[in-house]
């Protein structure tokens, strides 16, 4: 490895994320890195499928990094290293979006902003969906819900109206999946 650790210190730290300053040492020469952790995560396709037609769900929130609302596929995490990937994922999925699924697959996992950030996300396809209650965070209490065919999304995704990277990254990860199964 051309990247040595020499010393590592945490920075900051709270519920969600931590922060750490590492040292190091590249083909001899010194340097810092700052690295973002956070516990794995998972993000849902909601996919419903008519006799011709196929429609998502995304949530719609207010993201305070950017300052904007923006949609995308409902995501997070639990803030626990052991926590079982399909677990969190159905329970996100009814969390944000009251839907729960009558089939759920893993799609694949995935670092998340991987040059500055250490997160996995683990993609799931929900399908067979039945409506219920949603139960949201307290940081999530202007979560609305948006239902609209494959054809939107995708047209959301072109123009720049869908501008999450995990969201955009699920739906390719989705679209190789579905390949492979003809």
């Amino acid at each position: 490895m051309a990247i040595k650790t020499i010393s590592s210190r945490e920075v900051y730290r709270n519920p969600w994320v931590r922060l750490r300053e590492d040292k190091i040492e590249r083909d001899g020469k010194p340097g810092v890195y700052a690295v973002l952790e956070k516990e794995p995560a998972a993000i849902i396709i909601p996919l419903e499928r008519s006799d011709e037609s196929e429609f998502v769900y995304l949530i719609e929130q207010f993201r305070y990094t950017v300052g904007a609302r923006f949609q995308e596929f409902p995501q997070g995490g639990w803030e626990e290293a052991d926590a079982v990937p399909e677990e969190m994922a159905r329970g996100e999925l009814a969390e944000e979006t009251g839907l729960r699924a009558g089939k759920i697959t893993q799609l694949g996992t995935l670092w998340i902003a991987y040059g500055a950030m250490r997160q996995l996300h683990h993609i799931f396809l929900a399908e067979e969906l039945t409506p219920g209650e949603t139960a949201p965070d307290e940081e999530e209490f202007d979560l609305t819900l948006h239902k609209m065919s494959v054809a939107e999304f995708e047209a959301m995704l072109l123009d720049g109206r869908i501008m999450d990277n995990c969201t955009a990254a699920a739906w390719a990860m989705y679209l190789v999946w579905k390949k492979q199964q003809r």
